[in-house]
């Protein structure tokens, strides 16, 4: 049965919500950060979280926060018109600003497409760094 973006939006917030996250609204496209012209990323809402300028706990009473952020894509504006390639979209999102790390991130995306979705994975790749990595 298919379900719509309305219905998968909802599924999304409702599944991260049980799992402790605060949900945040959308941000406006045209965002207050000026390293930027518009919001590109769904995550681009939460920098001043990621630098540590604010605090999620005392902005959102969690370290965890979920989000349906509207963006604008630019980086291959030139062949927006096709089937493929549109300038609006939206990001569905979970975020945690040191309240848990890839391995729990990577189980709540599992949990969510497997169970909540019903979707089929056939494996999970991670990146780990090599110990003669140079480290920046």
């Amino acid at each position: 049965m298919a379900m719509t973006s309305r219905e998968i939006r909802q599924k999304f917030l409702e599944f991260f919500k049980s799992k402790g996250h605060t949900i945040v609204p959308s941000s406006s496209l045209v965002p207050t950060d000026d390293s930027v012209l518009l919001t590109t990323a769904g995550m681009q809402q939460f920098k001043p979280y990621y630098t540590r300028e604010k605090n999620a706990m005392e902005d959102f009473g969690s370290l965890n926060t979920a989000s349906v952020q509207k963006c604008a894509r630019t980086s291959d504006i030139e062949e927006v018109g096709d089937e493929t390639h549109l300038t609006f979209f939206e990001m569905l999102g979970n975020f945690s600003f040191g309240g848990y790390f890839k391995k729990e991130a990577i189980t709540y995306a599992y949990e969510f497409i497997t169970k909540e979705m019903g979707l089929k994975i056939d494996f999970v790749s991670v990146f780990a760094r090599d110990d003669d990595m140079e480290r920046n």
